[in-house]
C-alpha cells in the first residue's frame, strides 16, 4: 500500500496535468465543449479508486502467491523474461475479465462506472471502480504461476499495465498504421467505449490488440459509422459512488419485484442488460434509443458553481494527497481505524460536492455534515492532527475553510435552486 501511494503522488500531478491539457487543447484549438463538470466527475472517480486501492479496500479468495507457491512449473531465472512473461499474462487476465465484466450482468456493475462518461477522453480512463471488495478473477494469472513468476514481480507490473492504458483515451488521434494490428490504439478503444450497436462490446483488449482478433471480439472503427460514448442506461448523475452501485441496485430490485423463482437467481449471471420480463414492463429504465439526438446530463449551473466544484475537488485532491504523504502511519495498527475514517471522509466529501453539482436540494446539508465532521476531527482526532502539525497555519486554514465551505454550498445551491435541465 505504501509503495503504491508514493507512485501515486508522482502519477496523480502527471494524469492531472495531460486530462486538462487535452480539454483545454479541444476547447482552444478544436473549439470542442469544455465539459468541466464531466471532468470533475471522472476525476473524482480516479480519486476514489485510488484511495480504495491505497487503503486494501478489497481481499482476494484465491491469492496469486498461492498459485505460485503450488502449481509452478518453471522457474525462469531471467528477469528480462519474467517481466515479459508477467506483462503478457497480466493483458491476458485483463482481456478476459474485461470481457466478462461487459458480459455478464452481475459483473457489469464493477465496470460500468468506467463507460458512464458520455465523453470519450482521458478523464473518463480515470472513471475506475470502487464497487469490487472481492477479487474472483485470480486464477487468470495462471499462466504467469506456471511459469513461477514472483508475486512481487506481478506486483509491480499490475500498476504499470493499468497506467499503460490512459493514453488511448482521446479522439485526437487518427488511427495508427501498422500499430493497430498489434495494440490498443484511440480509434479501437473509441469502438469500446461506443454503444452504436455496430461497436457494443467489441475491442476488449487492454495493451494487445490480437486477443480480441484471436477471440472473435474486434471491430474496427468505421468511416461511416460515428462513436457514440456511454451506457444504454445512462446514469444521469456525476456522483462517481452512486455510478458505481446503480446497476448492482437495479439488479437487486428486480430479484426482489420479480414473481418468477427462477428469474430471481439466474438475473445475476445472465447477459448484461437482461431483466425479468415481468420487471421489464412493470418497471421500466430510461434507455438510449435515438443515439444521435439524444439530450447528454448536464445540469445547468451557474459559472460560479461550476468554479465551486473546481474548489471543492481540488480541496479534496489535496487532503488525498496529505494522506499518501503519511501512508506510513498505516503500519501502526492503533492508527488504523483514524486512518479509515480519513478515507471515509473523503468519500463524503466526493459525495457530497458532486450531490452540489447535480443540484440535489440536500446537498448543502452533506455539506453541512461533511464540514461539522471535518471541523471535529481535525481538531480532536490524534492521527488527524498528526497529520497537519506540520504548520500551525493549516488547522485553522481548514477550520475557516470547512465554515465558509458550508455557507458558500448553501448560498450557491440556493442560487442555483431551478429545475434540472439536461442540454447538449
Amino acid at each position: 500500500m505504501e509503495t503504491y501511494a508514493r507512485i501515486l503522488l508522482v502519477a496523480m500531478p502527471v494524469f492531472l496535468g495531460l486530462v486538462l491539457a487535452e480539454k483545454l487543447y479541444g476547447y482552444w484549438f478544436r473549439r470542442d465543449p469544455f465539459r468541466s463538470m464531466d471532468t470533475i466527475s471522472s476525476l473524482s472517480s480516479g480519486v476514489t479508486n485510488s484511495l480504495k486501492d491505497v487503503l486494501g479496500l478489497s481481499f482476494t479468495i484465491l491469492t496469486y502467491g498461492w498459485l505460485v507457491d503450488h502449481i509452478a512449473v518453471f522457474h525462469i531465472k531471467s528477469n528480462v523474461w519474467v517481466v515479459i512473461i508477467a506483462f503478457f499474462a497480466l493483458d491476458f487476465a485483463g482481456y478476459w475479465i474485461h470481457r466478462l465484466s461487459h458480459q455478464i450482468n452481475f459483473f457489469w456493475n464493477k465496470h460500468a462506472i468506467h463507460h458512464s462518461s458520455e465523453e470519450f477522453n482521458l478523464a473518463c480512463a480515470l472513471r475506475q471502480s470502487i464497487s469490487t471488495f472481492v477479487n474472483i478473477f485470480t486464477f487468470f494469472l495462471i499462466p504467469a504461476a506456471l511459469f513461477g513468476v514472483p508475486a512481487q514481480t506481478i506486483a509491480i507490473i499490475a500498476p504499470l499495465h493499468l497506467f499503460a492504458q490512459f493514453w488511448y483515451h482521446t479522439v485526437y488521434i487518427g488511427k495508427m498504421g501498422f500499430l493497430e494490428h498489434i495494440i490498443v490504439t484511440p480509434s479501437h478503444h473509441r469502438v469500446h467505449h461506443s454503444i452504436n450497436p455496430e461497436y457494443l462490446d467489441k475491442n476488449h483488449g487492454q495493451i494487445f490488440i490480437f486477443w480480441d482478433k484471436w477471440f472473435g471480439t474486434f471491430q474496427e472503427e468505421l468511416d461511416d459509422v460515428k462513436p457514440v460514448y456511454g451506457i444504454t442506461r445512462p446514469s444521469d448523475t456525476w456522483n462517481p459512488i452512486k455510478i458505481n452501485f446503480q446497476h448492482l441496485f437495479l439488479l437487486i430490485k428486480d430479484a426482489f419485484r420479480t414473481e418468477s423463482i427462477r428469474d430471481k437467481f439466474r438475473i445475476w449471471f445472465m447477459p448484461t442488460g437482461w431483466r425479468p420480463a415481468d420487471v421489464e414492463s412493470q418497471y421500466p429504465v430510461k434507455k438510449i434509443t435515438d443515439l444521435y439526438n439524444y439530450q447528454k446530463y448536464n445540469p445547468e449551473l451557474s459559472n460560479g458553481a461550476k468554479a465551486w466544484a473546481w474548489v471543492q475537488f481540488f480541496f479534496v485532491l489535496g487532503l488525498v494527497v496529505l494522506l499518501y504523504l503519511n501512508i506510513g502511519m498505516l503500519k501502526t495498527p492503533g492508527n488504523l481505524p483514524a486512518v479509515l475514517s480519513f478515507g471515509a471522509f473523503v468519500y463524503l466529501s466526493v459525495y457530497s460536492y458532486t450531490e452540489f453539482m447535480d443540484k440535489n436540494p440536500n446537498a448543502w446539508r452533506y455539506e453541512f455534515f461533511r464540514n461539522g465532521l471535518g471541523i471535529y476531527l481535525f481538531s480532536f482526532s490524534g492521527i488527524w492532527q498528526e497529520m497537519v502539525a506540520g504548520s500551525p497555519l493549516i488547522k485553522p486554514s481548514l477550520i475557516i475553510y470547512f465554515i465558509l465551505a458550508t455557507a458558500l454550498t448553501f448560498y450557491l445551491s440556493e442560487l442555483n435552486k431551478q429545475p434540472k435541465l439536461n442540454i447538449n
